[in-house]
């Protein structure tokens, strides 16, 4: 059985959708005020292996992938490069929908972008102005989170540190892993809005970062989500703002897991434009590497944990993976074109596989585990139909990897 940490609560679950016939999932995808770079896929790919193993256990998926479009950063580039906010995020948008394909990445069912949710997002205001969690201040709405009950349940808040006196949050976005304790924006009034503004029933402005994933979630789903995923940065503010602000307009939880995704740091520091450490694919692939290398390194090791890029840890996991090709194009040859035979190899692949991911999608383990049965066989030794057998399985397995054929 498949058993996966949620965050909610910070404990390993056995893993059962909300509805038998249908697991939802949706994921926060990328900010497109700027490309994406290896440290973005490294969420995005563990995403997509968590759709593909849950296709691979059988169950049907529905997944939407969150775009953000609009936001202060994307008016503020916007305006830096003399372009509209439009022009600056669907090029960005185009760029990362390639590289998707490129990482051999599932097309998600829906993938929403946060400039085409607008009018849902003033009605979910709406709601809240009606309802009081939300209020007008000038020409902006803010969230009062002190009447939201369990304000900060996922990441597990202590609201006995919250301040006496009342303190707003105006921008979309703050650097840094800490809680901004106070009230978040929703709206911004048209005093800040001048590259990217709408006409609704709250007069002239754009909705906050803050109010967009609910916006999109609720286009798609109206019904307690089985997984929502993210980076480990979405634990602070990000997702509990999202859950507030869902759970205060409908009557159940958000999500029954959340899932965050560790860091991808390079030489052991954080990737940053002030570091002048960022990396992007074709960085990699000017390096030697393929797409399919770039794909395994990212997602070669667990989720949960912190992914150390250096040229010396991308070398040792592509040398891994070249080994194990080399012996896997030995047995395919010796398959020929033979009628698949089960036999006790081939059930042992899947057995390890199944064995580790179900384990909180434990990948590297999984492939580890595979490529140690693997480089151990006698190739020679083997019938054409054993080891048609063996390329069965391994093709099934690479469905959720992506990486051997």
């Amino acid at each position: 059985m498949l058993r996966l940490f949620n965050s909610f609560g910070r404990k390993i679950r056995p893993f059962h959708p909300v509805r038998k016939d249908l697991v939802t999932v949706f994921t926060c995808g990328p900010s497109v005020y700027q490309r994406a770079h290896i440290g973005n896929f490294r969420t995005f790919l563990f995403e997509d292996i968590l759709v593909r193993y849950l296709e691979y256990s059988g169950y049907k998926v529905k997944r939407g992938l969150i775009f953000t479009d609009i936001e202060d950063k994307a008016v503020l580039e916007a305006d830096k490069k003399h372009a509209s906010v439009e022009q600056l995020t669907e090029k960005n948008f185009r760029e990362f929908l390639d590289e998707m394909g490129l990482l051999r990445m599932k097309t998600p069912d829906y993938m929403p972008k946060a400039s085409k949710s607008v009018y849902q997002a003033v009605e979910i205001i709406e709601q809240l102005l009606e309802r009081k969690i939300a209020y007008w201040h000038k020409d902006n709405v803010y969230f009062d989170p002190l009447k939201f009950p369990g304000f900060g349940k996922l990441y597990g808040l202590d609201m006995s540190k919250w301040p006496k006196k009342k303190v707003l949050f105006h921008k979309d976005t703050y650097p840094g892993t800490q809680w901004n304790l106070g009230d978040f924006i929703l709206w911004h009034g048209h005093k800040r809005c001048n590259l990217a503004c709408w006409d609704t029933g709250l007069g002239k402005g754009r909705p906050s970062w803050n109010i967009q994933d609910p916006a999109m979630v609720s286009m798609y789903f109206d019904e307690t989500l089985s997984i929502y995923c993210g980076g480990i940065d979405n634990l602070y503010r990000h997702h509990d703002y999202t859950l507030a602000i869902l759970e205060s307009i409908r009557p159940y939880p958000m999500a029954k897991f959340w899932l965050h995704g560790n860091h991808l740091l390079v030489n052991g520091r954080k990737m940053s434009k002030s570091k002048g450490n960022i990396y992007y694919t074709d960085t990699l692939l000017k390096e030697g590497y393929s797409m399919q290398e770039v794909r395994f390194f990212l997602i070669y090791g667990h989720y949960r944990k912190d992914l150390n890029f250096s040229a010396k840890n991308m070398k040792a996991a592509v040398n891994i993976l070249r080994l194990c090709g080399e012996t896997v194009q030995a047995i395919e040859k010796k398959a020929s074109s033979s009628v698949p035979e089960d036999n006790a190899i081939s059930q042992k692949i899947l057995k390890i596989f199944s064995l580790h991911m179900d384990n909180d999608l434990n990948v590297k383990e999984a492939f580890d585990g595979v490529y140690k049965l693997v480089a151990g066989i006698d190739v020679q030794s083997l019938k054409q139909s054993e080891a048609a057998g063996i390329i069965r399985s391994l093709r099934e397995i690479d469905e959720v990897l992506q990486v051997i054929f």
